[in-house]
């Protein structure tokens, strides 16, 4: 039975939100290497149509994002592959990296093809003890508060031990282009 109370409902389920990072989502291959130039762009790839699953029912909470990388080559002339590396990261807390893997996605263009695309994947456990709040700190966050109270106009969620404990308990899987100094350079400024 729900609360008839004013507040909004958030649930957390311990699963990782799972995001491209800015800068890293797309990749330039150039022709030759060293340049950098519009005329010398060989090969572009990104990663798109992001979707996540989450099994959170264990100790361990695992975690899947499948993905697509979509290319385009500037020369259509003959059978080409081309492998490309991409990592999946694991952040606790917005900025501890609890493990990262790097992967290689193989795109395969048939002659005269310009265009192609291909599913790839990244997965990950998270320990769920890690993922899940303490239970003082839900007892907190529920505390029934009534008009009067010492405390009914303050947010619990202003408490500094509720918010270190909200951000502890907060994971990412992040997916992305493995890139060069250089490429990630390029895609910064670009």
């Amino acid at each position: 039975m729900l609360d008839s109370g004013v507040g909004v409902a958030a649930t957390r389920t311990g699963c990782p939100i799972v995001a491209v990072p800015d800068g890293t989502g797309d990749i330039t291959l150039f022709n030759p290497a060293g340049s950098q130039d519009a005329s010398a762009i060989d090969v572009v790839a990104n990663i798109t149509q992001v979707r996540s699953t989450c099994d959170n029912s264990g100790a361990k909470i695992y975690s899947e994002a499948q993905f697509e990388v979509r290319a385009i080559r500037s020369n259509a002339r003959g059978a080409r592959t081309v492998n490309l590396p991409y990592y999946s990261t694991v952040v606790q807390g917005g900025s501890a990296v609890v493990a990262k893997r790097v992967g290689q996605v193989t795109l395969q263009f048939a002659d005269g093809q310009a265009t192609t695309r291909t599913p790839a994947k990244a997965a990950a456990f998270v320990e769920g003890s890690a993922a899940r709040l303490p239970a003082e700190i839900i007892e907190k966050i529920n505390k029934k508060r009534k008009p009067g109270d010492v405390d009914a106009a303050l947010d619990p969620l202003a408490d500094p031990a509720v918010r270190a404990a909200l951000v502890r308990t907060s994971f990412e899987l992040l997916v992305g282009f493995q890139l060069s100094e250089n490429q990630l350079r390029y895609n910064v400024t670009r």
